[in-house]
């Protein structure tokens, strides 16, 4: 089993937010960290693939394939 390191970092966050934060962990019995923690990782996964989409989109050597040629690719 992989041993997992965690380090501590302080973030500054408006008020709002932090009250937006508060209301989430009251409602789902978890603390902000885990709320934090969660949000990055999601936020890290979604803007990985976004830029691996950009990079493929603004790639001109990259073949673009509708969506019946596609289909007929795939035999469906």
């Amino acid at each position: 089993m992989e041993d997992i390191v965690a380090k501590g970092m302080s973030v500054r966050l408006p008020e709002e937010l932090i009250a937006g934060l508060d209301r989430l962990a009251e409602a789902t019995d978890r603390s902000r960290s885990y709320l934090v923690k969660e949000a990055i990782e999601t936020y890290l996964t979604e803007y990985e693939d976004y830029r691996i989409a950009m990079d493929r989109l603004l790639d001109k050597g990259d073949e673009i394939v509708s969506g019946s040629e596609l289909r007929k690719r795939l035999g469906i």
